[in-house]
C-alpha cells in the first residue's frame, strides 16, 4: 500500500465537502486555476463568504511546472480556515492520472476522463484508476457520454442524442467506482455557440434519480449559466459546479486595463476581481456561509 500522507478514503476532503453539499441542498464552485493568482483568489472568497470550495487544475499545470504549482495549490488550499480541497480535472491519459494521484499530499480527487476511449475500454480504465486513486486516498470523477466543446461549441446536431448520458450509461460508471459523475444533458465545454443554452433538465433528474445515491454529481459547462440555471441543475441533484471563464475572464480584463502599472499591483487587482466573481458564484450555489 503506497504511504498515505492526506486523509483516508472515509474522510476525503472533495468528498466531504460535496456530501455536505448534498445534504445541505446546496453546491460548491470547483474554480479552474490557472495561476497562482487564481488559486489564491479561490482561497480568498472561501474564507471571504465561509463558504466550501474546490480549486481545480488541469493536467497543464503539471506539465508546465511539474509538482510545483499542485504543491503550492494543495498548501494554499489546505491551510484554508474552511473547507477548500484541490481536484484535478480532465486527466485523459492514465499515465497522468497515476503520476498526479502519486504526488504526495496533494489532490483530494481526480477526474479520470477517458471519454476519448471506446466504450469498453473507456469503463475498464475508468474503474482500474479509480482502484489506483482510492488506494491513496483520492477520489475520482469520470464522464459518462461526451460533453462537447469545440470551435462554435455543438456538436454535429445528428450526433447529439449519442453524446447525452442514460441513466443506464451513468449505471455503468457507478459500478466503475467513481465517487463524482460528471453527466452530458445539453452541456457543453466553452463557447455555447448559435444554438444556445438547451439543457435537458428531465434527462439530470432521471439520472440522478438512478445513481444520485451513490455518486456526487457534476457540472461541467456553466461558465455562462445564471442563478435560474444553477438552481434548476441543483434541484437535479448538481453539487459542484466547474467554473472557468467566469473567473478568468475578470484576470484578463484587470491586466488589460492595468497595463504598464507596477506588477504587483496588477496581480493583487487581478486577485481580487477574481475573488469578487468567485463570491457572487457561491451566493448563486448557496454555499456562501456553509463553512
Amino acid at each position: 500500500m503506497p504511504s498515505m500522507t492526506r486523509p483516508p478514503l472515509a474522510e476525503n476532503r472533495s468528498m466531504a465537502i460535496l456530501n455536505a453539499a448534498k445534504a445541505g441542498g446546496y453546491a460548491v464552485p470547483g474554480m479552474c486555476c490557472y495561476n497562482i493568482e487564481s488559486i489564491i483568489a479561490t482561497v480568498k472568497a472561501a474564507e471571504a463568504a465561509r463558504s466550501p470550495a474546490m480549486v481545480l487544475l488541469f493536467p497543464w499545470a503539471i506539465e508546465y511546472a511539474g509538482d510545483a504549482l499542485v504543491k503550492a495549490a494543495a498548501e494554499a488550499a489546505h491551510s484554508a480556515s474552511v473547507p477548500v480541497s484541490l481536484h484535478l480535472d480532465h486527466c485523459q491519459t492514465p499515465e497522468l492520472v497515476r503520476r498526479a494521484a502519486d504526488i504526495p499530499d496533494a489532490f483530494d480527487s481526480i477526474m479520470c476522463d477517458m471519454s476519448h476511449y471506446e466504450k469498453e475500454e473507456n469503463l475498464a480504465l475508468t474503474k482500474e484508476l479509480s482502484v489506483y486513486c482510492h488506494e491513496r486516498g483520492i477520489a475520482s470523477e469520470a464522464e459518462p457520454g461526451r460533453i462537447e466543446g469545440g470551435e462554435d461549441g455543438v456538436a454535429e446536431t445528428a450526433d447529439l442524442e449519442g453524446v447525452l448520458t442514460t441513466p443506464e450509461q451513468a449505471e455503468e460508471f457507478v459500478a466503475t467506482g467513481i465517487d463524482m459523475l460528471a453527466p452530458a444533458f445539453g452541456n457543453v465545454h466553452g463557447e455555447y455557440g448559435p444554438r444556445g443554452i438547451q439543457l435537458e433538465y428531465e434527462r439530470l433528474q432521471s439520472i440522478n434519480d438512478a445513481v444520485g445515491d451513490r455518486v456526487r454529481l457534476v457540472l461541467h459547462g456553466a461558465d455562462p449559466f445564471d442563478l435560474d440555471i444553477f438552481t434548476k441543475c441543483m434541484k437535479a441533484g448538481v453539487t459542484k459546479v466547474n467554473i472557468n471563464k467566469g473567473m478568468n475572464n475578470h484576470y484578463a480584463r484587470v491586466q488589460e486595463e492595468m497595463q504598464g502599472k507596477p506588477l504587483t499591483s496588477v496581480i493583487e487587482a487581478g486577485t481580487n476581481a477574481m475573488q469578487k466573481a468567485i463570491e457572487q458564484y457561491m451566493h448563486w450555489l448557496g454555499s456562501a456561509g456553509k463553512a
